[in-house]
């Protein structure tokens, strides 16, 4: 039966599956029970959703997307690529650490011990810099829970630093007053971590399996002796196809393709999991590093959490003030969840508010980045977020965080950036929306698609020709992206014969320096700026009627 339903469910487009169908399919078993209320576990009733004003108004958000993997410091998907022979990773790995048969990702997970690790001191930087919700990674694709996992043995109280540290980031979250976000990323542990079941295919370790093999039986007289690390690695299963031979992941963010299907017990154990997190530390925000939600279509234990999750919100709140992200939206999933658009955003304003993840270096902690000063500026992080608040979403920004639990002097100097615009500019910010259109510019007018989530940024070199507008209430801003050498800004959009804004413009302000000259005609609004720039990063004008 399960297999019948789900070839049919591949065949039925997402979002489109009816109720009956979506029941029939109900199967995770609730060791942690559901929260029953306004919301059930299909996606008919999740549609009921709207998203909190809070939400809306915040517009930036800082992320810790900080686990085990960036003990190593050598960037993404650490815990997958060092199992894959004569990449970067596992070179780097052997040379290191030694093979992966004898010494694998338990073994640097062992070994993490953020011993500089100071949530209050980081998350008061943060919002100092802006933000204005903060998030922390509660898993990684990497399987490890960083709670107090009761379903999980392989958690960061028990191993490693021996810390909760969802507790740690919750409590400076709170004493901070800001919102608190959790993203899960662990549901496709399943082939994700396939490569560990690999062997070398040459060399002197040709065919001695790596360690994503070993059962609790080999841990006798090991440090992880009692543990299983079956239950880490998740590969007592057979490997997607073609996996031996290509290291790929075969769309696994789709669970098609030839994709292994993770079991029921599998599912159940993700569901238990993340409800157990959610009933502990009581987050505002929850991310799904998920097409649509976590082990969608083949398990309902995505859609179960999240009606939980809003529930629970409810009970707690007395109304819905939650938010729940998932990826690759169809029309009607964005009715139940808010888009998130990883490291790229739309080329449009969105009718619902959205959101783009993304990062001023890579996701987990990379030292090459930090020697070849590859991080993303303070101005390009505001020029982002000026373009993705005039389209009707947030930006949240990760900062990656070092094994030790630190943070670099570069990525505090690009956090320091942020603030000191933050101080001058950020009305033009938070608690604004998009006004009638989201830009004028050589920008704005090109076509910029994405690729499957996102993945589209960097792409566009901002001038003082490209403006994003934002609004609150009466006044209208517009964010200039660049400082015109011969002091003059035109902005054809509030022209006199424009439909966009037919009142009469009585003032005009630039924020860090007060009232600027300006005529109107029918090629535009014409601004003469002072010769002092207020800032090297956008220019904020203050538009009244």
């Amino acid at each position: 039966m399960r297999k019948i339903l789900f070839v049919a469910l591949f065949m039925t487009s997402f979002g489109q599956i009816s109720i009956a169908q979506e029941r029939e399919q109900s199967t995770t078993s609730a060791a942690e029970p559901m929260q029953t209320g306004q919301f059930e576990a299909t996606w008919k009733s999740l549609e009921q959703y709207q998203v909190p004003e809070w939400y809306r108004n915040a517009k930036f958000g800082i992320w810790a997307h900080w686990g085990p993997q960036c003990q190593p410091e050598q960037g993404d998907w650490f815990a997958r690529s060092m199992y894959i022979e004569g990449s970067s990773n596992y070179n780097w790995f052997v040379k290191n650490y030694g093979h992966p048969s004898k010494f694998g990702f338990k073994d640097i997970i062992h070994d993490w011990k953020a011993e500089k690790w100071d949530p209050e001191k980081l998350v008061k930087l943060y919002k100092r810099a802006g933000a204005q919700y903060f998030f922390a990674m509660g898993n990684h694709h990497d399987n490890f829970d960083l709670w107090d996992s009761k379903y999980h043995q392989w958690n960061s109280t028990k191993i490693g630093p021996k810390k909760d540290i969802l507790e740690g980031w919750a409590k400076a979250a709170k004493h901070n007053k800001l919102p608190f976000g959790v993203s899960i990323h662990a549901s496709h542990a399943w082939t994700w971590y396939e490569t560990s079941q690999g062997a070398d295919k040459q060399g002197p370790y040709a065919g001695i399996p790596y360690d994503g093999k070993l059962t609790k039986e080999d841990g006798a007289g090991k440090w992880w002796e009692g543990l299983d690390p079956q239950e880490l690695y998740a590969q007592n299963h057979p490997l997607s196809k073609g996996s031996e031979n290509t290291g790929t992941i075969h769309s696994q963010w789709n669970w098609g393709n030839g994709v292994s299907v993770p079991s029921k017990e599998y599912c159940d154990n993700f569901y238990n999991r993340t409800v157990d997190m959610i009933n502990k530390y009581k987050p505002d925000l929850l991310y799904f590093d998920d097409t649509a939600l976590p082990l969608w279509p083949i398990s309902d234990a995505g859609l179960r959490i999240a009606a939980h999750f809003y529930n629970r919100n409810i009970k707690r709140k007395g109304k819905l003030d939650a938010v729940i992200f998932g990826k690759i939206l169809t029309e009607e999933q964005k009715e139940c969840l808010v888009w998130d658009v990883e490291r790229g955003a739309p080329d449009k304003t969105q009718e619902k508010p959205w959101q783009t993840c993304t990062c001023i270096g890579d996701w987990h902690y990379n030292r090459s980045v930090y020697d070849n000063n590859r991080y993303k500026s303070a101005k390009t992080v505001i020029q982002m977020l000026a373009d993705i608040v005039s389209k009707n979403g947030n930006l949240l920004l990760n900062i990656p965080v070092r094994g030790d639990g630190s943070i670099d002097e570069k990525e505090v100097a690009v956090l320091e950036g942020i603030g000191r615009w933050m101080d001058v500019n950020k009305e033009c910010i938070f608690d604004t929306r998009p006004w009638t259109i989201f830009g004028e510019g050589p920008d704005a007018e090109k076509l910029n698609p994405m690729q499957a989530q996102g993945f589209n940024e960097g792409k566009s070199k901002y001038t003082s020709k490209d403006i994003r507008f934002t609004q609150k209430g009466k006044t209208l801003y517009a964010i200039v992206m660049g400082w015109p050498e011969d002091g003059k800004i035109v902005i054809k959009s509030l022209a006199t014969d424009s439909p966009n804004y037919e009142k009469e413009i009585k003032k005009v302000e630039l924020l860090g320096s007060g009232k600027v000259l300006f005529t109107r005609d029918n090629s535009g609004l014409n601004i003469i700026l002072p010769k002092q720039k207020p800032n090297d990063i956008a220019l904020v004008l203050k538009i009244n009627n």
